[in-house]
């Protein structure tokens, strides 16, 4: 799993310098899963939440219809997703241990997102919203769907 340099979640610029992959991995995974929602490639999909137990970083939403997962790394099983999740965190935090939950809040609502310490889609330097939608358009998305659902 990448790990970011200290800083660059409280720098703006350098946040918004990253690649696509880490910066929807590491800060606006939330931004992908709502705009994903909002735009709907795949019907039966619902958003959920890894909360990190105790005060420890880790958290993460991605998208899910109970049985595959939609997040920046594309769509892969959704046990898997977890599992690989929870073991990154793991090896940095012995012990690691986490929550899910189903979202039921405006995902793209900044006053929801920031409550739950979360920033908004305006609250980046850049086009959040315009940036997701782009990544998200570059997946084929029933292929890659099925080709998981083969995999179970």
């Amino acid at each position: 799993m990448y790990r970011l340099k200290p800083g660059i979640k409280r720098d703006i610029v350098r946040r918004w310098a990253l690649p696509d992959r880490i910066f929807f991995g590491h800060g606006a995974c939330h931004i992908l899963a709502g705009v994903y929602l909002a735009e709907c490639p795949l019907a039966g999909f619902h958003a959920e939440r890894i909360i990190p137990k105790d005060d420890v970083p880790g958290g993460h939403m991605y998208i899910t219809d109970g049985l595959i997962a939609f997040d920046y790394h594309g769509y892969s099983l959704r046990e898997r997703l977890l599992a690989h999740h929870c073991r990154s965190w793991a090896t940095d935090y012995p012990g690691w241990d986490c929550d899910i939950e189903i979202v039921d809040f405006p995902i793209l609502g900044a006053h929801a997102l920031n409550s739950r310490k979360m920033l908004g889609p305006d609250q980046h330097l850049g086009d959040t919203i315009a940036r997701a939608k782009a990544f998200i358009g570059r997946f084929a998305h029933a292929e890659r769907a099925a080709k998981v659902h083969a995999m179970a």
